[in-house]
């Protein structure tokens, strides 16, 4: 991990506030853990994870990472093409985990109704008081103010991984549940090793035509998040995500002086497809920017857990500390919006 040598001062960041609010999302294990144990002894036939937009991005990490540590069949739907056509997997038995910090997000809201009424079971991290925690038969609401994308991945890590555990596919939840309580401490650290390199990155692309981001495994999905939640939605700057695999297939003859390459390396199986993409670029001399996993430590979790809190490093370094350092530069407001919830469409 990097070693930060001096203080380290985070811009629009309240350190003591995000440190209080973890403390709070943690105590709500035994919230969770309540829902886990009604659930598996309801029992289900297969899980569906309900999104759009940025909940279908955060969902993507629990989806690769459930294919690849249990037996059970987990489906990533988009909320409205879920409205326009029924996965026919969907059945009476299913379980449905969904997400909205309004509460009132048009399509998931449309979607939890009518699967309600058919009397599939639904899992919601929402306000209780909002349209969505009025529908959903369970109903989970972080006791925060503010919207960090880890809180709801503590949350949701409680409710998912607590089902493999009662399957009996993830025997040592108990001692990844008790690690994960300094998480909140050591993203802080970890947001504190990068801001310098943030701040360098943003800089030097904020004003790039457009930019490449490549990403793959369970970072895809933050990949995602980042470029089309935060630079697309958030401060209209152009990117142009895809996959390390697909890089090769198209985006690569993209690249030109202007056109910057970002890339995302994770630490599954799919990092030697990242490494391929970094090698590339530098072998065609490109303007390229790793952004490594690997440098960034997270004390007190076993190394075999760590596949499982990668992601919520990268979402603190790119959604929440490179997104404060493009605000700076291209003095855009990260909260405003032409048309995203400015009128019905």
């Amino acid at each position: 991990m990097v070693e930060i040598t001096e203080k380290v001062e985070l811009i629009k960041f309240d350190e003591e506030k995000y440190l209080k609010e973890g403390e709070s999302i943690y105590t709500q294990r035994s919230e969770v853990e309540a829902v886990v144990d009604k659930i598996a002894k309801e029992g289900y036939s297969n899980i569906f994870l309900l999104g759009i937009g940025g909940t279908e991005f955060e969902f993507a990490q629990f989806e690769y990472l459930v294919k690849k540590n249990s037996t059970v069949e987990i489906y990533s739907i988009n909320a409205a093409d879920a409205n326009t056509q029924r996965p026919r997997e969907l059945n009476k038995d299913s379980l449905v985990i969904t997400a909205s910090a309004s509460g009132n997000t048009v399509e998931i809201v449309e979607a939890a109704k009518w699967i309600v009424e058919e009397g599939i079971r639904v899992v919601a991290f929402t306000k209780k008081s909002g349209p969505l925690g009025k529908v959903a038969q369970n109903v989970i609401e972080a006791n925060v103010t503010t919207g960090q994308c880890e809180y709801s991945y503590v949350l949701q890590s409680f409710l998912i991984y607590g089902l493999l555990n009662k399957r009996g596919e993830f025997d040592k939840y108990e001692k990844f549940a008790d690690q994960i309580k300094g998480t909140f401490k050591n993203l802080l650290e970890i947001r504190k090793a990068f801001e310098p390199r943030a701040d360098t990155i943003a800089k030097s692309i904020y004003d790039a035509p457009y930019t490449i981001f490549t990403g793959s495994g369970s970072l895809w999905g933050e990949t995602l998040l980042f470029t089309m939640c935060i630079l697309e939605e958030m401060q209209w700057v152009r990117t142009r995500p895809v996959t390390s695999s697909q890089f090769f297939h198209g985006t690569l003859e993209l690249i030109e002086p202007g056109v910057p390459v970002f890339i995302i390396k994770g630490e599954d199986e799919f990092r030697k497809q990242d490494t391929r993409v970094e090698e590339f670029c530098k072998k065609i001399n490109a303007e390229y920017y790793v952004l490594d996993t690997q440098e960034f430590a997270f004390d007190g979790i076993d190394p075999e857990f760590r596949e499982l809190i990668v992601p919520w490093i990268v979402t603190s370094l790119l959604t929440e500390r490179l997104a404060a350092h493009y605000e700076v530069y291209t003095k855009h407001n990260l909260q405003y919006r032409r048309y995203y919830r400015q009128f019905e469409y």
